[in-house]
């Protein structure tokens, strides 16, 4: 059990996640991923387990809580961050309560060539048509899911019902994050409930907040990843090794104090009335994942192929995080960070 589940609420005999998954078969790794997730919102509905709301004043707890679950399992974290994202979400626009025994998943991708229609009936909203990327397809009952209206991109509250939305069978074929089951989702006049106003989801503050959480999240998993530098170093004097994990923990101990004062200042303007909050998430977000891809890189190159090959639990890990930090966009994140800082007047 780590200090930070223990921050978190979580008692010191008790492991919310469970045993690490060795498996790789994807059919296996979602289903025990899912067994963990519908264990972790148990513990968040009977009180056990806290994640508290972004700009609570405790929001340094909730980033702690989310990098524990990802250290021991980025699937599991994974299904968690969007469960806990969405309790916030409906907190912070208004959206019908969530009731206990409920897993949600907040599903609001948009890449080109895919389009979810919500179109107005008898007082309801009926959403048709495919949203891709939808992680917990088959261990969510809920999720918050953006959509197109007439007047606009709106969100809306739905329930996963057979009847009327259904995973596209082959559409994820991922081996890393294999178990956070993300494929596209088909709708077929599924009734929801608007939750917000047209672009409230992106334009609520609470927005910039969450993306640090996902970013809590990478940061779990590259301490994960450097947990096998480390065992590596210890075993054998080497100084090369000893080298990689010198510049390891630096790194590590630096995101570590961003996303602390990322906690601080989203505390300090919950509402973001600094406007700073876009700048911050963009700022956090590319700084981890940087951090994130040299953990990779220099685990690799200390440890070799061994860990890779021979021990699953690192191996899943490795595969799991390469591709959880592509909800990085690269390059092109960084672009509008800079477009934000030269011309701010331009990317209001």
């Amino acid at each position: 059990m780590t200090d930070s589940m223990l921050s978190a609420g979580v008692p010191a005999d008790e492991d919310p996640v469970g045993t690490p998954r060795d498996g790789t078969a994807p059919d296996d790794a979602r289903a025990e991923a899912a067994a963990r997730f519908a264990s972790v919102v148990g513990l968040i509905d009977a009180g056990e387990l806290a994640f508290p709301l972004p700009g609570s004043g405790r929001t340094a707890a909730r980033l702690s809580a989310l990098q524990a679950v990802a250290e021991e399992d980025l699937c599991v974290a994974r299904l968690v961050e969007g469960h806990v994202d969405a309790l916030a979400i409906l907190a912070e626009l208004d959206g019908p309560p969530p009731g206990p025994g409920r897993r949600w998943g907040v599903w609001a991708a948009e890449p080109p060539g895919t389009t979810l229609d919500a179109t107005p009936a008898d007082g309801t909203w009926l959403l048709t048509g495919v949203k891709p990327y939808c992680s917990g397809a088959h261990s969510c009952t809920d999720a918050l899911v953006t959509a197109r209206t007439p007047e606009g991109r709106a969100l809306f509250a739905v329930a996963v019902d057979p009847r009327t939305s259904s995973p596209v069978d082959g559409t994820w074929q991922a081996v890393g994050m294999a178990g956070s089951d993300s494929p596209d989702m088909r709708f077929d006049r599924a009734p929801a409930v608007a939750v917000g106003g047209v672009d409230a989801y992106l334009r609520r503050p609470g927005f910039q907040h969450g993306g640090i959480g996902v970013a809590a999240c990478w940061y779990g998993g590259a301490l994960a990843v450097a947990r096998t530098l480390r065992h590596a170093a210890a075993r054998r004097a080497d100084p090369h090794t000893d080298a990689h994990l010198g510049a390891v923990d630096a790194r590590l101990h630096a995101a570590g104090a961003v996303l602390a004062q990322a906690a601080a200042e989203i505390d300090d303007d919950p509402l973001d009335s600094g406007g700073g909050a876009r700048a911050r998430g963009l700022r956090v977000r590319a700084f981890v994942e940087s951090v994130c891809a040299e953990v990779l890189a220099r685990a690799g190159r200390a440890t070799g192929a061994g860990p890779l090959c021979h021990d699953p639990r690192h191996a899943r890990t490795v595969a799991d995080l390469t591709v959880y930090i592509r909800q990085h966009h690269g390059e092109r994140d960084l672009a509008e960070l800079g477009a934000l800082l030269a011309r701010p007047q331009d990317t209001r």
